[in-house]
């Protein structure tokens, strides 16, 4: 049983429209394992039927979020990619506090099961006296992983990166798992949203000092790119800061966020006192 490049294409066209998610020519080995996968769990015979039921039956959108979670799933863990945060953490931050920040508000899209933006409240949470006040708001389209996130309770994979006296002080072990305590939870607050849905985004707050999207826009096509990136541009302040992962770029996406090079990191600044736009 195999996907053919008709029915890729018709699926392709299917997740695109619905949440902006592109899947390239190169992924149509990887999607035709994982929609056997999705057959065989359906109890399926072929991949017409498969698209049929997409189009019509699935009224709750259930299947086209498993869909869309096994073709986009990633590894993701407490403290990834240090060096990012610790730029966050040791430069960044310092930098808004000089300039007269008492509150940070911070934006976690694509946040999966809630280890970055947990990650990102641990953060603050050291980093800022009592006196400070912060918000980290989480943002997925993935049920499941929402989920997951809301609960905290985590595997071993999941915490090795976390430093031995963080792990200690935020989590306690309850058998095979790691638990966070509420000290931090209450901190993030998660949502299910899409984030080509530009009305709901905006909602959301264009007031945040700081929008972690790593290993996110790799799934979506230019045009997509292009229209998420301009959402984060006008939900960021003036002077606020994007972290995409270090294999991203907005080389040929967007020139208005001024580049940054901090402790060998590449991160993206809204420039102070610019003019809102909508064109990028």
């Amino acid at each position: 049983m195999e996907l053919g490049y008709r029915e890729f294409k018709e699926i392709r066209d299917i997740v695109y429209q619905k949440c902006g998610i592109y899947i390239n020519d190169e992924q149509l080995y990887i999607t035709n394992l994982k929609l056997q996968e999705r057959l065989k769990a359906l109890g399926m015979d072929d991949f017409r039927e498969y698209l049929k039921y997409l189009k019509f039956l699935d009224k709750d959108k259930s299947e086209l979020n498993e869909l869309i979670q096994s073709i986009t799933v990633n590894e993701t863990y407490f403290f990834r990619e240090f060096p990012q945060l610790q730029t966050f953490a040791e430069y960044c931050i310092p930098e808004l506090i000089e300039n007269g920040n008492r509150t940070f508000k911070v934006l976690s899209a694509g946040c999966s099961n809630g280890a970055e933006p947990y990650t990102l409240a641990i953060i603050l949470r050291e980093m800022l006296e009592d006196d400070f006040s912060y918000w980290v708001d989480a943002i997925d389209i993935d049920d499941g992983v929402l989920r997951q996130a809301v609960k905290g309770v985590y595997q071993e994979r999941d915490v090795r990166n976390v430093p031995s006296k963080y792990l200690e002080k935020y989590f306690f072990k309850d058998g095979n798992s790691y638990v966070l305590n509420s000290e931090i939870k209450r901190f993030v607050k998660f949502y299910k949203l899409n984030l080509m849905d530009t009305d709901k985004m905006l909602r959301l707050g264009q007031n945040y000092d700081f929008i972690f999207s790593r290993n996110v826009l790799i799934y979506f096509s230019d045009v997509s790119k292009k229209e998420v990136i301009q959402t984060f541009y006008r939900m960021l302040v003036p002077g606020g800061f994007l972290f995409l992962s270090q294999v991203e770029s907005l080389a040929r996406i967007s020139t208005s966020f001024n580049i940054r090079r901090i402790n060998n990191v590449v991160i993206y600044q809204k420039p102070i006192g610019m003019v809102m736009t909508n064109e990028l």
